[in-house]
């Protein structure tokens, strides 16, 4: 397994990481726990480190999920979890963000009591809470890492001056934010620029557009009926039809090499940087093999000169939230 650092002064990890969200959450369909347990420890059989989680997921459920797919192999395992957005049990549309210190360490308290461990390697703010100074949140984390409880932290959805303002507080070692073809924002708005600056790793979480870049999905149809991207912009009508076009390039450039549209999507992410560590995440064997595969495809400039001609930066039509949802970011 290809491995890479999270940051200039972090652990080491696998090139690749897999995200664990859909075998609980989000994506309908919810995975056979049998099988999604069989999906992490092959991982592990071909030397993936990192795992993703979060409490929001199910609520709590894929931590519970991860917790038992690597009790008997914590010691293969870099795992990532976060905290900070608050789900309502009557309302499963409802959620707030959290970020006051006391919640901070009752959230940690919980996430390691489902996962069924001592500590949390990665420890996410999964949503910065814009009515709490990031400084106060942080130092709640870092008294964490104090406990032994954490050993490293990061961010997700920050913008560049509250990372700068983390990272003063105590070193963050990673910010996982959506990066792939059609989500480039880290580029424009800095932040790809500002963890690079700083020497921190950069997690792109989605790096196959929520399954759209692997050309599977041609209409609303393909998803169940409790799955979120029914209702996400991107996937609505003319923006619908617009994006496909351009999965569609995709498709044929990935033809061409002889590979498949997801493996050039997630080729096109690991070549933008040494210290960038996608999370690509899946419940079925089969994409998980996949996935993994593109570790071996390898860009010439000139390949990477047509996908990007292929798919231009700001080409993506809609945004990648609701109006909610794209509250809650960049903050």
């Amino acid at each position: 397994m290809k491995t890479r650092m999270l940051g200039r002064n972090g652990p080491t990890v696998s090139a690749l990481g897999l995200g664990c969200m859909g075998m609980s959450a989000f994506y309908g369909g919810r995975g056979e726990e049998g099988e999604s347990i069989a999906v992490i420890h092959r991982a592990l059989e071909r030397g993936l480190t990192l795992l993703d989680t979060a409490d929001m997921y199910g609520p709590h459920t894929n931590e519970v999920l991860v917790g038992k797919a690597i009790a008997d192999r914590r010691d293969q395992v870099f795992l990532a979890t976060k905290f900070g957005i608050r789900m309502d049990p009557a309302d499963p549309h409802a959620r707030g963000v959290d970020g006051r210190p006391e919640y901070v360490q009752a959230a940690c308290e919980g996430s390691l009591e489902r996962l069924g461990v001592d500590h949390i390697d990665l420890y996410y703010q999964h949503r910065v809470d814009p009515q709490v100074p990031i400084e106060d949140t942080v130092g709640a984390m870092s008294r964490l890492v104090e406990q032994g409880k954490v050993r490293f932290l990061g961010l997700s959805e920050a913008a560049p001056d509250t990372i700068r303002r983390a990272h003063a507080v105590h070193p963050i070692t990673a910010v996982q934010t959506e990066y792939s073809l059609w989500s480039r924002e880290p580029e424009s708005n800095h932040v790809l620029d500002t963890v690079r600056e700083l020497g921190i790793g950069f997690v792109p979480y989605s790096p196959l557009g929520r399954g759209f870049l692997t050309g599977a999905i041609r209409s609303l149809e393909d998803f169940d009926a409790d799955d979120y991207r029914r209702h996400s912009p991107r996937f609505q009508g003319e923006n619908f039809a617009r994006n496909l076009a351009l999965v569609d390039r995709v498709r044929a450039l990935a033809a061409d090499k002889g590979v498949t549209a997801g493996q050039l999507a997630l080729a096109w992410v690991l070549a933008q940087g040494d210290d960038l560590v996608p999370i690509p995440g899946t419940k079925r064997l089969r994409y998980l093999e996949e996935n993994l595969d593109a570790l071996d495809v390898v860009l010439a400039p000139e390949e990477l000169a047509g996908i990007e001609a292929a798919f231009p930066l700001e080409a993506v039509a809609g945004d990648r939230y609701t109006a909610a949802g794209m509250a809650m970011v960049s903050r």
